[in-house]
């Protein structure tokens, strides 16, 4: 909140945080579990994240994940206007799962939130890797984000209002 007043100088008027807070979108960026090929039978069939293949969309039924249908359509929608390859990954049902920092912020300050990863091999181990395409693939993914946020939001809230 007082980074907001700051930034607008203190003015703005009633409701600039809420108003600010609305317009907002958090890309919660971390790491995701590519398909291992000695531990296929740990990813859900339809949900195999790949390695050089685009940055990965994290959804999680159990709130694991912030992501939401309306955040991933978005977030997806930027990278298809630049025809950058996005991927889902959703946690297999009978599966633990870690979490990130997306849940969190997205739920204390009701930011909309996406939580996004480059896929990776061996998480949290000494040989971690992922593919060095997804690098260039994440970097164009957020520009992509940057540029055409304000169009694809603008049009998703044209949509709801039919």
């Amino acid at each position: 909140r007082r980074s907001i007043r700051v930034l607008c100088g203190g003015e703005g008027g009633e409701g600039l945080v809420e108003r600010t807070l609305r317009n907002s979108f958090l890309v919660s960026a971390d790491m995701a579990h590519a398909l291992h090929p000695n531990y296929m039978d740990k990813h859900e069939s339809n949900h195999q994240p790949k390695m050089h293949c685009g940055l990965v969309v994290k959804h999680n039924a159990n709130q694991r994940y912030a992501t939401t249908a309306v955040t991933a359509t978005l977030f997806r929608e930027c990278a298809a206007i630049e025809g950058i390859p996005t991927q889902d990954f959703v946690v297999r049902n009978d599966q633990g799962c870690g979490s990130t920092i997306g849940p969190i912020l997205s739920a204390s300050l009701g930011i909309r939130t996406v939580d996004v990863g480059v896929p990776q091999l061996s998480m949290h181990s000494i040989r971690e890797m992922c593919g060095t395409e997804d690098i260039d693939i994440c970097f164009r993914h957020f520009t992509a984000f940057f540029n055409h946020f304000a169009a694809v939001d603008a049009n998703l809230d044209d949509a709801d209002m039919c």
